[in-house]
């Protein structure tokens, strides 16, 4: 997802500054542990419908890219 900057706020008043679906206090950590305990896009959207499948794939976007520019510094 090219865009995934518009779906994802960071503001250090909701959520203690989490990573949030933007207009939501939904966590990206929050949706990445929904779908690592196995449930389905289809799931997440039904008992969330302030989501949509952009914004699940959103979030899974800012996953990656942050694990991209993590970088390990030896001490």
């Amino acid at each position: 997802m090219e865009n995934w900057e518009k779906e994802i706020s960071i503001d250090p008043d909701i959520r203690f500054g989490k990573p949030c679906i933007a207009g939501t206090r939904i966590a990206v950590q929050d949706i990445l542990e929904w779908l690592a305990a196995g449930m389905s896009n289809e799931e997440i959207l039904e008992d969330f419908p302030e989501l949509n499948i952009e914004k699940i794939r959103a979030a899974l976007a800012f996953a990656a890219h942050r694990d991209k520019i993590t970088k390990i510094v030896r001490a």
